[in-house]
């Protein structure tokens, strides 16, 4: 799956995007710690049930993406100990909010998940001053079984040109 090159960034328009679900994590403070609780499978799509799970440190001002998957889902954790700039675009064409994109500032100071349906490109960036943890939950195996499938990923971020930036 290509990019459409007709579109252009001025083409997409602010707003909610199908199936992207966000909820407040909640941390429980106690004199030993926190604990928060990322995934339960009584409030995610049985579609969206984690196949496996990693977690990801990013440097500060580090970008990743913009992505999107043909079949994946991400369910990304976003608790700490930096923030995040998340952005997304609705990149599907039979999508009741094709060409919407939302940004969400998360992470230490707003604590949230963020499930990311196929087809929605995605790009996040630490904004923070401290190394950044992102833990994601997606719904396929990377790379397949025995990791013997190619990589879902249309990787935008490869080209120069992309019309999916991060900043206005």
């Amino acid at each position: 799956m290509q990019p459409r090159l007709d579109m252009e960034a001025r083409d997409f328009k602010r707003g909610a995007i199908q199936g992207v679900v966000v909820r407040d994590l909640r941390k429980y403070v106690d004199e030993r710690g926190w604990l928060v609780e990322l995934f339960r499978h009584d409030e995610v799509a049985e579609e969206f049930h984690p196949q496996m799970a990693y977690i990801s440190q990013s440097e500060p001002h580090a970008q990743r993406g913009p992505h999107e998957h043909t079949e994946q889902a991400d369910f990304f954790c976003f608790i700490g100990p930096s923030n995040f700039k998340l952005r997304l675009w609705d990149n599907r064409p039979d999508s009741e909010t094709y060409r919407n994109v939302m940004t969400l500032f998360v992470g230490a100071d707003s604590p949230k998940s963020i499930l990311v349906p196929k087809g929605v490109v995605h790009a996040y960036r630490n904004v923070g001053h401290s190394v950044g943890i992102v833990i994601n939950f997606p719904n396929r195996l990377f790379m397949g079984a025995n990791r013997s499938a190619e990589v879902d990923e249309i990787r935008h971020e490869d080209d120069p040109d992309t019309i999916f930036r991060i900043d206005d």
